[in-house]
């Protein structure tokens, strides 16, 4: 168990309210996978969740900016804030290589590797959801870094599979850049879960 200083509770909405945007982005990322047409504009709506995720981060910064007492260390709120951004950077840089490659058929690791994404997401929510309320946010970390090491699997297999049977060299470029970049997300989701797990550490 741990305790946050209830103070300003308006940081734990903006939190709930940027992680629940990564689910909104990490849900598109599935969807567009799952169904792969109308990529142009499954896309798009990427990118729009994605500014709206930078408009949710500016204004925590902002907030901090203007805060003189912080329900917890103000470097760990400025980290949490910038890799929850992150995720959804990631998942938006991975679109654009779809657009910028004009990827016809992406490798069925990607809606894998989005899946995971999804469920990170998911575990990030939770976890925000406990900081307020002091609960269990460890156990939704450990299931965060669980998730991490699975899509490293499935993203080394993948790219294993494409330098064995892919014979077009462009394609493979393509398709590869592709799985790094949402295996990356998922990277950024395993941060969110060290600071989650730092911030609980300093106020056990």
């Amino acid at each position: 168990m741990f305790s946050l200083t209830p103070r300003d509770n308006s940081f734990f909405q903006m939190f709930s309210a940027m992680s629940a945007n990564v689910i909104a982005g990490a849900r598109a990322l599935v969807d567009l996978f799952a169904d792969y047409r109308n990529v142009e504009k499954k896309i798009e709506e990427i990118r729009r969740i994605e500014r709206e995720g930078d408009e949710l981060t500016h204004a925590v910064l902002t907030k901090l900016n203007q805060t003189f007492i912080t329900p917890f260390d103000r470097e760990d709120i400025h980290e949490l804030a910038s890799k929850l951004d992150d995720v959804l950077d990631f998942i938006n840089t991975a679109c654009s290589r779809i657009g910028m490659y004009r990827i016809k058929n992406p490798p069925s690791a990607a809606g894998d590797l989005a899946r995971i994404i999804l469920m990170q997401a998911q575990e990030m929510q939770k976890a925000v959801s406990l900081m307020q309320k002091n609960g269990n946010i460890l156990a939704h970390c450990v299931e965060i870094n669980r998730l991490e090491n699975e899509a490293d699997q499935v993203a080394e297999h993948a790219i294993a599979s494409l330098f064995e049977c892919e014979k077009d060299p462009i394609n493979l470029i393509k398709c590869k850049e592709l799985l790094e970049f949402l295996e990356r997300a998922t990277d950024k989701a395993e941060d969110v879960a060290n600071v989650l797990e730092t911030v609980v550490l300093k106020n056990t």
